[in-house]
């Protein structure tokens, strides 16, 4: 049960990887249309604003594709002298710390969106755009990350529970890359 949820959660994060991929593809079409208009002296405006939206609502949904597909850096000099125990432990002991540490900005990125909404703050720019748009997307992924973190470490202390370490090691391992080669050429 504990692994179906996991490749629900995988598959759930590949759709949202996917409509954010849409999203910075329509960026890159308004930001070579506005090029094309610079050509012959006109201008939509505003794409310095718009790429900047993009960019922080693209990084906070983006990570929980990451968590998932085992992308995220952690430093493995010390893990991979471990047997799976020990490496089962300091990836849980990284997923604690992650987790905390996302909760953590997701309830300070409330108050700023909060700030925002109360104000009917808008953006000092030509677009004046109203800010809690953009910041509730940002706001939206930075959620969904916390919650993200929190499931697979659970998830994670029940597989440790029931004794699946190697399940737990390819649930919040690291990604080898040369195992991932290997296995891809035979």
């Amino acid at each position: 049960m504990v692994l179906r949820i996991f490749g629900i959660l995988r598959v759930i994060n590949r759709g949202i990887a996917l409509c954010v991929g849409i999203g910075l593809l329509v960026c890159v079409g308004y930001v070579l249309l506005e090029i094309l208009l610079r050509r012959f002296g006109s201008s939509l405006g505003g794409t310095s604003e718009i790429t900047g939206y993009v960019m922080a609502v693209a990084t906070a949904w983006g990570m929980g594709f990451a968590l998932m597909e085992l992308s995220h850096i952690r430093i493995e000099v010390l893990r991979t002298r471990f047997a799976s125990w020990g490496r089962v432990f300091l990836d849980l002991l990284a997923m604690l710390a992650m987790s905390a540490t996302v909760v953590i900005i997701a309830f300070r990125a409330w108050p700023v969106l909060a700030r925002s909404l109360n104000n009917n703050s808008r953006a000092n720019t030509v677009l004046e755009t109203p800010l809690w748009i953009p910041q509730s997307l940002w706001f939206g992924g930075w959620v969904w990350f916390a919650c993200m973190c929190c499931a697979v470490t659970l998830l994670s202390i029940i597989l440790v529970l029931q004794g699946k370490l190697g399940s737990v090691e390819k649930g919040i391992g690291i990604r080898n890359e040369i195992e991932d080669e290997l296995g891809q050429s035979r």
